[in-house]
């Protein structure tokens, strides 16, 4: 593992792990691994298929434990304690959305979740989808909320993803596999959101690939499929 950085090292930091050890894709541990992440660019775990980049996405997140070693998420070090100021978008098989819903559901939904289970929740309407994606989405349009999640572009349906979790004000926000966004200028336009959310709280996210050089300030952790202490 290696780091590097695009741009000057950020402070104050708010995720600390010192000899890490973490389960990889195939069970095995890995590690051990030294990372500082800090808020204001967007940090990018980097690494191919197999490297354990959304093991360790997760076990950031407080919904892994470690094998070994420690991890300080705002002065949390218990996995319980760490989800109440994490959250995350994108992870296949944890935040998936049913295609045959429209955005309307969804938002009600998310709406419900939030609301003490003794008030009624309307359907929600064009007001309340505003407040809730709109930080997030920031100039860029909203779906429109009758749009079944199908119709969607990869781009919106990330960001959908990303503003459920967002209304809950997170610390920390991970984002996995940004090249599930395929197109380069909705990859672009991603990466421009996640840095403006990255002026509010930690973004860590996932990618295979380095970032485009026009991206938004962004510093690396590199993985490699045999991730063994820091280089």
């Amino acid at each position: 593992m290696s780091e590097s950085d695009a741009t000057e090292p950020i402070t104050p930091i708010s995720v600390h792990t010192r000899e890490l050890g973490i389960a990889g894709p195939a069970g095995a541990a890995f590690g051990p691994l030294f990372l500082d992440f800090s808020p204001g660019v967007i940090n990018v775990i980097q690494g191919p298929a197999g490297s354990g980049r959304t093991s360790l996405l997760l076990t950031l997140a407080g919904r892994f434990r470690p094998v070994s070693g420690s991890l300080d998420v705002l002065g949390r070090r218990t996995p319980a304690s760490i989800r109440q100021v994490t959250a995350v978008a994108g992870f296949e098989g944890i935040d998936d959305l049913d295609d045959n819903v429209i955005v309307r559901d969804v938002i009600t939904e998310q709406i419900a979740w939030e609301t003490p289970w003794y008030k009624f929740v309307r359907r929600a309407d064009a007001t309340r989808f505003e407040a809730m994606c709109r930080p997030v989405f920031g100039p860029l349009p909203l779906p429109p909320l009758h749009a079944h999640l199908d119709e969607l572009t990869e781009l919106d349906r990330l960001l959908l993803k990303v503003s459920l979790v967002w209304s809950g004000g997170p610390a920390v926000l991970l984002v996995d596999d940004i090249e599930q966004v395929r197109a380069h200028a909705e990859r672009s336009a991603l990466l421009d959101r996640l840095a403006d959310l990255a002026l509010e709280a930690t973004v860590i996210v996932s990618a295979i690939d380095p970032l485009a050089p026009q991206s938004p300030p962004h510093r690396y952790t590199i993985l490699t499929e045999t991730t063994e202490g820091e280089v």
